[in-house]
């Protein structure tokens, strides 16, 4: 990328913001979905050094698109994936389409030029293709749930979120705005109300999530937390069932935590936090929590044996379809797929268990 003092130019600036808008009010974007546009917008200017849009042409479309693929993530300093270079490039040609329509801008965007972002029908097909995810195992979520202190109320609470999080795979953007009422422990599974209204679930989808069967003991920890919320703290329906953590001055005059108080969390950042700190005091590699929905969907696809199994489970995890489940969350590694067509034998063919499963998946 190249390096430049300039840090924006007031013209661009102008015009995102009215993009942005319009990805939010017309386009029905997430914010989470408009921040990842943006930052792909910047990273475009950063290139060109924050020319003015109305001098884009297609030599900038495939300087750019030649840098992306320099470029190293952050995060590993390994060459960042095709799969981050087609989201990103797609953002930045979604909104230079948008832009060549809007005054001032249409004899300036010759909109030909925007196709020579295009990466190759070969890295297209590489970005595309399902990449298997490494998630932590069933068994190493309980290893940190049951090796975490449970002195203080915030450690208590800390433990309840991880095991909560096994239980339901709900996403923390939805845990984190999650109160109280929308439990219904009187359940048999424990059900989790996910309203729309109220609790920030993807696209705003209602989802009923019925506690999966994880471990009476990890189902036990959680049921013990809201009974000390209801009972001990004396929380009603309208609190958190993850209070914020309370921050103030200690005896000394410093800023300390002094427990927790019934605020819901802003974002998910503190979720994230915590569950580092966790799988790191276990000894173990971190893991975020969205991962927990694909060692639910490796579990589901080793206990559902029905059909109707497979859409319950699919369901569950707040997916219409149950094919957005097991490809999107689902891909099996080599050695579990070895051991899957190990185990089929002619009499499951005969008994065509494989087309009835196939079936299920075209169900919605």
């Amino acid at each position: 990328m190249r390096e430049t003092t300039v840090k924006y130019h007031p013209k661009n600036e102008r015009m995102k913001q009215p993009y942005y808008q319009y990805l939010k009010e017309a386009d029905q974007k997430a914010d989470s979905t408009i921040d990842a546009i943006r930052k792909a917008i910047v990273r475009f200017e950063q290139d060109t050094g924050f020319k003015d849009f109305r001098t884009f042409n297609k030599e900038q479309a495939i300087a750019f698109k030649r840098h992306l693929a320099q470029q190293k993530s952050a995060r590993t300093g390994q060459p960042i994936s095709k799969s981050t270079m087609l989201s990103t490039i797609n953002a930045i040609q979604a909104f230079f389409k948008w832009l060549a329509y809007q005054p001032g801008y249409k004899s300036k965007i010759h909109i030909p030029d925007i196709e020579y972002f295009n990466m190759s029908e070969k890295e297209v097909r590489m970005a595309r293709a399902a990449q298997f995810k490494e998630f932590p195992t069933i068994e190493q979520i309980r290893k940190v749930i049951f090796s975490m202190p449970t002195e203080t109320d915030v450690e208590k609470r800390d433990q309840a979120l991880i095991a909560f999080t096994l239980l339901t795979g709900m996403r923390d953007s939805a845990i984190a705005s999650l109160s109280l009422k929308h439990i219904d422990t009187s359940r048999d599974p424990v059900l989790v109300r996910q309203d729309p209204n109220e609790v920030r679930t993807k696209f705003s989808k209602a989802i009923n999530t019925y506690f999966f069967p994880v471990g009476d003991d990890i189902r036990d920890i959680v049921l013990g937390w809201i009974k000390y919320l209801k009972e001990g703290k004396l929380y009603g329906l309208n609190d958190p069932i993850f209070p914020h953590t309370k921050i103030g001055q200690d005896k000394n005059l410093s800023f300390a935590n002094l427990g927790i108080e019934p605020v819901h969390w802003s974002n998910a950042t503190p979720i994230r936090k915590i569950f580092k700190q966790a799988f790191t005091s276990a000894e173990l590699k971190y893991y975020s929590p969205h991962l927990f929905r694909n060692t639910l969907t490796d579990f589901g696809q080793k206990i559902c044996k029905t059909p109707e199994q497979l859409k319950a489970w699919s369901q569950n995890l707040g997916h219409e379809n149950v094919l957005t489940t097991f490809t999107s969350y689902g891909n099996i590694d080599p050695h579990r797929q070895g051991e899957v067509i190990k185990s089929l034998s002619v009499a499951d063919t005969e008994d065509d268990k494989i087309e009835r499963i196939l079936k299920a998946l075209e169900l919605n």
